[in-house]
């Protein structure tokens, strides 16, 4: 069992709002980091593969739907992403090591936590890695998400939508952290943290500008600026995302 647990999830090669987030004292003294998922896709996917696997046994990584992804793309695998030219950039970035990595990640895992008891994590939901749950979602949704879930699993954190949220459902806690590089609804690395019993959303703030020119220097990324000037410059709006992820979550 551990005690307290940072939570981070869709870095999107983001290695200096990572980098920013692992730096937070909350963050550096937590026994155990979990990051749920989408550590890829993005300006810097090998550099934060690399970062993350310093972290060694202080971390669990959990693989999300855009590292299985670009995953496939390198070993030549057509997953209908070819005329994407992030993800055709991003494959070409992973080697060997990479490759084996996002291989032994796991989709899915059960931490025991103390104050929680067993923790369920996973990038999106416990059956697909794309699959949307929002935090408005209706409960007989959630109900039918989590139908195969262990009944003493009282805790659910995931990620994959962006948007940090913790709420109740049907007794569950269920918590998402938001996103660490390609934050949705405002500004900022988003992450959270699990600690006796209790769950704190909290957001590291970046200067904008300071993010795109530390990225831009440091990517090979092609059109790289005007990526990161739609993503960090102008986030998505909590209203907009959730509008656009609906159809996605049966409405």
């Amino acid at each position: 069992m551990v005690s307290r647990v940072a939570v981070l999830s869709d870095i999107h090669g983001m290695l200096p709002a990572l980098d920013r987030v692992l730096d937070e004292p909350v963050v550096r003294s937590a026994e155990l980091i979990v990051v749920t998922g989408d550590h890829t896709w993005g300006p810097q996917p090998a550099d934060v593969l690399d970062r993350l696997t310093e972290l060694g046994d202080r971390a669990l990584l959990i693989r999300g739907n855009a590292d299985r992804e670009l995953l496939s793309m390198s070993r030549g695998i057509d997953v209908g992403l070819n005329d994407d030219p992030v993800s055709v950039w991003g494959a070409a970035q992973l080697t060997p090591a990479h490759q084996s990595l996002l291989d032994t990640m796991p989709e899915r895992a059960t931490v025991h936590v103390d104050g929680f008891g067993p923790v369920f994590f996973s990038h999106a939901t416990p059956r697909n890695d794309e699959e949307v749950v929002l935090v408005d979602s209706r409960l007989d949704r959630w109900a039918e998400v989590y139908r195969d879930l262990p009944t003493d699993v009282e805790t659910v954190v995931c990620g994959h939508t962006h948007m940090p949220f913790a709420r109740l459902v049907d007794g569950r806690l269920v918590v998402n952290p938001g996103s660490v590089g390609l934050p949705y609804g405002r500004a900022g690395a988003h992450w959270a943290v699990l600690d006796n019993g209790s769950v704190t959303l909290s957001r590291s703030r970046i200067d904008p500008d300071d993010l795109i020119r530390d990225v831009t220097a440091a990517s090979t990324m092609p059109g790289v600026s005007a990526w990161l000037e739609d993503g960090v410059r102008r986030p998505a709006t909590d209203i907009d995302v959730i509008a656009a992820f609906g159809p996605r979550d049966g409405r």
